[in-house]
């Protein structure tokens, strides 16, 4: 099954929902407009369609090999990078004076989706390379900036993240790499690395490691972690490569999915130390490397999407070529497609209502960051910046757990067949497990929605966003369509348990903290399936306006429909999450751990 890209939908939300016209009217962002949107996201569908998604199931059957400290990466990989950088595609939203076409992350946010639905495994050499370009940008310095950032936009580079050791998982502040400093400034880097991605690869001249690290001396915890910049060669004054740095690969992992993409231990310093560059200051790593973090989250919620809309598309082409059983309306005379038969069309229409509202949520969070970037008004900015990071978590966790729902949806779709590799659905599902655990676990999400971005604040932010969801239910109840306003009751009930949910969050964050944290990835769940359907709910409205103005009938319909669905199937579970939060704790933390 070849992989379409959704063109026609990203451009719906960035149009109706994401408000791509008030991006366009950002300084810097003028020329990117609804036109300039189309003809990059119609180019980059070309790309991925033609050359990367190919590269999918070869990924899966061929993946990436190791031997001797030489990583090979699956055949036709180094040239599809070749032709992605070429177009210019690592440096989208980047800025221009590094390289970059300096276009508006909501641009820039549909294309990664693309990337990632062609081929999942492909595309994560160029996320973690923006997360290490983002962390450049934001602590490098002169010098590491323009020592690093072109060459990684050009695709001569690419870019990695070193948090994990074999001791230190999520918790960090166990991290044992040591960072001696040097009598030239600069440091040298000793110890292990564990699941890092794309950390040795044959796709690029240069891979640069960005290390988390403990200067000598430096505090104890997450306080003496410093950022280092540690190239795979050493970049000479006149920018040639220089010599092989002491940084190594000493194997690469056998894993359950995204078997392409090779996932490294790298070990550091074993030939007298790794020389590395610091970022920033030291003992400021950790806020650092949060930056990629976020930009990563970003991603992966996207990869989410990503995976999901290719196991609809697959799940959706095999139910209509399926013959089996006759309709239990008997409609037809015989046996027919599968895709006649109601469940079927129930579990189709809950993966394509998931990935649109999904979809939606995060290219809204997206044209979100661009205004807390470029917008001329710091409250604006300030305003646009809280609501992109409470986003974060939600596109990360919800999105990533969805695509789990939606992947193994596809291979049920698909029946015994689904389980028979050769298909391909199985992939999918594989694929898309890790996405839920790394950068943080769907838990670790969780716990940073209720503590920085609930608690911390008085539940300011959420209940901001909960006050729009309010007014768009108001808009619905008032509108003279049956399914506009049924939306608008299913809605309003999401609507009110989130703020109780939020409301007994804060209220008892301090107090029962245990009764708090048994409920956050309800909670996660609760508000990213309400911001979803708060989208869906806006996007029902734009098109029955559209229908009513004589728009695109048959996708103005078939969005309507959806945006119902969703209402129905999967917004409608809001009200029960609520109550396993706020009455359901004791069943979590009451039994005996010896019970166990």
């Amino acid at each position: 099954m070849p992989y379409r890209a959704p063109v026609k939908d990203m451009l719906f939300v960035m149009r109706e929902l994401a408000g791509i016209d008030a991006v366009a009217a950002l300084p810097g962002f003028e020329d990117a407009g609804i036109d300039t949107a189309q003809a990059v996201l119609e180019e980059c569908a070309k790309l991925n369609q033609d050359v990367v998604a190919p590269l999918n199931r070869i990924g899966d059957t061929q993946p990436s090999t190791w031997r001797d400290g030489v990583v090979s990466t699956t055949p036709g990989f180094a040239a599809a990078f070749k032709q992605f950088a070429g177009g210019g595609w690592q440096g989208l939203h980047h800025p221009t004076e590094y390289g970059g076409q300096g276009l508006p992350k909501l641009i820039h946010a549909a294309c990664i989706e693309m990337v990632n639905s062609a081929c999942l495994s492909f595309a994560l050499c160029p996320l973690l390379t923006d997360g290490a370009i983002e962390a450049l940008l934001t602590a490098g310095s002169d010098a590491l900036k323009t020592g690093f950032i072109p060459r990684m936009i050009a695709g001569d580079f690419t870019g990695t993240m070193n948090l994990t050791e074999p001791q230190a998982g999520s918790d960090l502040s166990m991290v044992r790499s040591r960072a001696e400093p040097q009598p030239d400034g600069n440091y040298k880097l000793f110890g292990t690395k564990i699941f890092i991605t794309y950390g040795e690869h044959d796709m690029a001249d240069n891979i640069v490691h960005l290390v988390l690290a403990r200067v000598s001396g430096a505090p104890e915890g997450v306080k003496g972690i410093s950022l280092f910049v540690c190239p795979k060669f050493i970049v000479n004054p006149d920018g040639s490569l220089g010599a092989r740095n002491d940084v190594h690969c000493v194997s690469i992992e056998h894993k359950l999915g995204i078997k392409a993409s090779p996932t490294a231990v790298l070990q550091f310093g074993d030939q007298g130390g790794a020389v590395g560059y610091i970022v920033g200051e030291e003992n400021r790593g950790l806020e650092y490397m949060f930056v990629m973090m976020n930009a990563a989250r970003f991603a992966v919620g996207q990869q989410g999407i990503a995976v999901a809309e290719r196991a609809y598309q697959k799940a959706v082409a095999f139910a209509r070529e399926r013959i089996q059983s006759r309709p239990v309306d008997g409609s037809l005379p015989g046996a027919g497609a599968i895709i006649h038969h109601p469940d079927v069309k129930r579990m189709l229409m809950t993966m394509r209502a998931c990935v649109e509202g999904c979809r939606a949520m995060a290219l809204v969070a997206a044209a979100a960051q661009d205004a807390a970037h470029a917008h001329p008004d710091a409250a604006t900015r300030a305003q646009n910046q809280a609501f992109y990071e409470f986003m974060v978590p939600l596109i990360k966790g919800y999105s990533t757990e969805m695509s789990l729902e939606v992947t193994s949806l596809g291979v049920q779709v698909h029946g015994g067949m689904g389980f028979i590799e050769e298909t391909g659905a199985a992939q999918h599902y594989r694929d898309a497990k890790i996405l839920t655990i790394y950068e943080g676990t769907t838990a670790i999400q969780a716990n940073d929605l209720v503590g920085r971005k609930t608690a911390r604040g008085g539940g300011a932010t959420a209940l901001a966003i909960a006050a729009q969801m309010a007014a768009t239910a108001g808009q619905l109840a008032a509108r003279p369509s049956a399914t506009g306003q049924a939306v608008g009751r299913r809605l309003a009930a999401a609507q009110q348990a989130l703020v109780e949910v939020v409301n007994f969050v804060v209220g008892q964050g301090k107090t029962n903290p245990n009764a708090v944290f048994a409920g956050s990835v309800p909670y996660l769940m609760l508000a990213g399936n309400a911001v979803a359907g708060w989208q869906m709910a806006r996007a029902l409205i734009a098109a029955e306006d559209a229908l009513a103005r004589g728009e695109d009938a048959d996708f103005m319909h078939a969005k309507i429909t959806t945006a119902r669905f969703y209402a129905d199937h999967i917004l409608s579970k809001a009200p029960g999450i609520r109550d396993s939060i706020v009455d359901g704790a004791a069943g979590v933390t009451e039994m005996a751990l010896a019970a166990f």
